[in-house]
C-alpha cells in the first residue's frame, strides 16, 4: 500500500471587500477552496490565511500617513510575504480596484513580492466591464513585482443575483478554469 506524500504549501488569501461574507469575500473564498482542490490534486497540501482588508483599514491609513505599520498591518504582510501564492480578491469600481487594496499594495517595498503567483477574483460593479477589468489591478501588482496568473476569475452582479442555476453556474465554470494556473505556480515556487 502506497502513501501520498503531502507537500504544505501556504496560500494567502487577501479579500479587499467591505466585509466578511459579502460577494468580494465569497468569491475569494470560492476562489482558494478551488486552488485547494488543485493543489490536493497534486498531492500538495494548502495551509490558507485569510487577510481581510477592511480590518485594517485605520493601520493602512496611519501608514499612509506616517509610514508605521501597527501589529496587524505587519501582521498581515508576513502572511503575504511567506505565501507561496496569493488570491487577491477586490471590488473594481470603475474599472479600478477598492482604496484599501491600493493602501495594502503600497505598503510592499519594490521587489517584496517578485515573482508571487497570483490569482485576482475581481468583484465588478457593473456587468458592462472594460475590455479588461483586471488592467488596473495588474498594473499595481507589478510595481511590486507580483506575477499575476493569466486567467482572471471577475464577477458581475448579476452573477449573484442569478436565481437561475444556469446563470449561477457560470461563476462556478469560470472559477473551474483559474485554479490549477495558480496551483502549478506555486509548487514550482516550492522547487
Amino acid at each position: 500500500m502506497s502513501t501520498a506524500i503531502w507537500t504544505p504549501v501556504s496560500l494567502a488569501v487577501v479579500s479587499a471587500g467591505t466585509g466578511d461574507l459579502r460577494p468580494t469575500r465569497l468569491l475569494a473564498d470560492w476562489v482558494a477552496e478551488a486552488v485547494c482542490r488543485s493543489l490536493a490534486a497534486g498531492g500538495a497540501r494548502a495551509e490558507v490565511e485569510v487577510v481581510e482588508l477592511h480590518r485594517l483599514t485605520a493601520d493602512l491609513a496611519r501608514h499612509a500617513s506616517r509610514g508605521r505599520a501597527g501589529p496587524d498591518l505587519r501582521e498581515a504582510v508576513a502572511a503575504v510575504v511567506t505565501a507561496d501564492g496569493l488570491v487577491v480578491g477586490t471590488p473594481v469600481l470603475a474599472a479600478s480596484p477598492s482604496r484599501v487594496f491600493d493602501l495594502f499594495f503600497a505598503v510592499f517595498g519594490d521587489g517584496i513580492l517578485r515573482g508571487m503567483p497570483v490569482l485576482l477574483a475581481l468583484n465588478g460593479d457593473s456587468c458592462r466591464q472594460p475590455p479588461d477589468p483586471a488592467q488596473a489591478v495588474r498594473r499595481r501588482l507589478s510595481d511590486v513585482h507580483a506575477a499575476p496568473m493569466p486567467t482572471v476569475v471577475v464577477a458581475c452582479p448579476a452573477d449573484w443575483q442569478a436565481t437561475a442555476p444556469s446563470v449561477a453556474g457560470r461563476l462556478h465554470v469560470r472559477i473551474g478554469r483559474a485554479p490549477a494556473e495558480l496551483a502549478a505556480a506555486m509548487c514550482a515556487q516550492r522547487q
